[in-house]
């Protein structure tokens, strides 16, 4: 399979800088980078559905017990091929003591397949056995034949490509994994932030009642205090009133006392001009 040349930039000085603001704060690329090898394994597992439909179409049609004893025999295969490719890789790291263990299990492997082979061989008919029974790789969806030798499988299950797949499926799996923690996480800060805005808002309202009632005893005690004031100024009025009244009575009571007083002084007087007068004559 062959992707051609990358499009992105891959630079050490980008990668550094990257991790150092991802610290900061959260640029969630890991959603595009987790899309983007979803896109790709669910290509690369659709072309796996398709080999295996068209192994279905073409190959001869054997049994269940026929294609059990086979897919043993695919099983150990793989079992082979990986051992190889993991003692080729311990020995190119100078880990030869490792290498020559995994290189005794490929013999006791070798023996189980023979075994698994002859099996298989004695359920079929001889020409059937001679037809080649291909399977289709779950990683990386290459063929792999019934009859393919160690050789080919240890390039199989040690090349590139099978071991980049399986590098990109783990990846992917490890991108699920901190994305979904991530998705969590973001949904629990959001729920936490729409918790507190309603408690401020619930806040908010309880202060803006406190308020309101504030206002409304304050207006309460102005109008309590107008009213005060007012009662106040009209007791004050109705007590000038009733002073002036008084004040009034009493200057009329003066002014007729004082009238009468020189009403009796004229009457004296006169009284006492005649008596004058009489006395004379």
């Amino acid at each position: 399979m062959d992707l051609g040349e990358c499009t992105k930039i891959h630079d050490l000085a980008l990668r550094a800088d990257y991790e150092i603001a991802s610290k900061e704060r959260d640029l969630f690329f890991e959603l595009d980078a987790m899309d983007h090898l979803e896109s790709f394994i669910a290509e690369c597992d659709r072309r796996t559905e398709l080999a295996k439909k068209r192994l279905a179409e073409t190959q001869e049609e054997i049994s269940a017990e026929v294609s059990a004893k086979a897919e043993k025999v695919h099983e150990l295969n793989e079992d082979i091929g990986k051992l190889l490719a993991k003692a080729e890789q311990l020995g190119a790291e100078g880990n030869v003591d490792e290498s020559q263990k995994i290189l005794m299990e490929v013999e006791k492997v070798r023996a189980k397949k023979k075994e698994a082979e002859e099996e298989y061989r004695n359920s079929m008919p001889a020409s059937s056995f001679q037809q080649q029974k291909l399977r289709v790789c779950e990683v990386c969806s290459a063929y792999l034949g019934l009859h393919d030798n160690d050789r080919r499988l240890a390039d199989h299950f040690g090349g590139k490509l099978h071991l980049g797949f399986i590098q990109i499926r783990e990846k992917l799996d490890q991108l699920r994994k901190t994305v979904a923690e991530k998705q969590e996480k973001r949904n629990q800060d959001r729920l936490r932030r729409r918790e507190e805005r309603e408690r401020e808002e619930r806040m908010g309202r309880r202060s803006g009642s406190r308020n309101r009632d504030r206002r409304r005893s304050r207006s309460r005690d102005r109008r309590r205090r107008r009213s005060r004031s007012v009662s106040r100024e009209r007791r004050k009025s109705r007590s000038r009133s009733r002073e002036r009244d008084r004040h009034r009575r009493h200057r009329s009571r003066s002014r007729s006392h004082s009238r009468g007083h020189r009403r009796g002084s004229r009457d004296r007087s006169s009284k006492h001009k005649k008596e004058v007068w009489t006395i004379r004559k």
